[in-house]
């Protein structure tokens, strides 16, 4: 009778350890999705600013969606890269880009939409990032390193394919955003808040810091 109940409740601790991973890897999955068509926008914004054509802004939309996912996924192991291994990632980003194209006049109302979707996907990556890789057994600082990097990382291909100096190498907040919203995620996981929750508050925390610092031209220091 004791084996039995012992083996029912591991079994049952089994099924909800399990039910919960799933959670935590479906929300992961739809934050990152999001973040994918934020970024997108930004890119495809940034081919049109520059008259590209058709095919050119949705390079500059897939490149900028993925690009720091892949480099996330491949430091941390998980081969092959999500975005290369299920095409629904590269789909999200082409049609972000094919609504641009069209519709291009309606996300210029927005004031500098580039910036926002870029704040947005910024928030959306560093802290996504930062969960996926405590999942997969990295350090907390390294895990907020890492989701720094998978946040910059779809920027600076942009800038770099618009021969523009990234963002990042600048003096504006940028990566200390990403990397703010990192540390929001690991004391999120410290004080044993849902998932959900702590990565909702990173994102947040690095778009508003983000969106604040361009509003108000906030910046790091320069040598004088």
């Amino acid at each position: 009778m004791t084996y039995i109940s012992l083996h029912t409740g591991l079994r049952y601790d089994y099924q909800i350890f399990m039910a919960t991973v799933h959670n935590i890897s479906y929300l992961l999955g739809a934050l990152n999705d999001i973040g994918i068509f934020v970024f997108a926008i930004s890119g495809a914004m940034r081919g049109v600013r520059h008259q590209l054509d058709i095919f050119g802004i949705l390079v500059l939309a897939v490149v900028t969606a993925v690009s720091g996912g892949i480099l996330r996924d491949l430091l941390i192991g998980a081969i092959p890269p999500q975005s290369i291994a299920h095409w629904h990632g590269i789909a999200i980003a082409v049609l972000a880009g094919l609504l641009v194209f069209f519709f291009h006049r309606i996300f210029e109302r927005l004031q500098h939409p580039v910036l926002v979707f870029d704040a947005a996907g910024l928030g959306l990556f560093a802290a996504t990032g930062t969960q996926k890789a405590l999942q997969y057994g990295l350090s907390p600082e390294m895990a907020a390193i890492l989701g720094m990097m998978s946040g910059i990382g779809g920027g600076m291909v942009r800038d770099v394919l618009t021969a523009q100096v990234p963002v990042v190498l600048q003096s504006e907040i940028y990566a200390s955003a990403a990397l703010g919203g990192a540390i929001l995620v690991l004391a999120g996981e410290f004080f044993q808040l849902p998932a959900w929750l702590s990565v909702l508050l990173g994102a947040t925390f690095t778009f508003v810091l983000r969106s604040l610092a361009l509003y108000r031209h906030w910046s790091l220091p320069r040598p004088r």
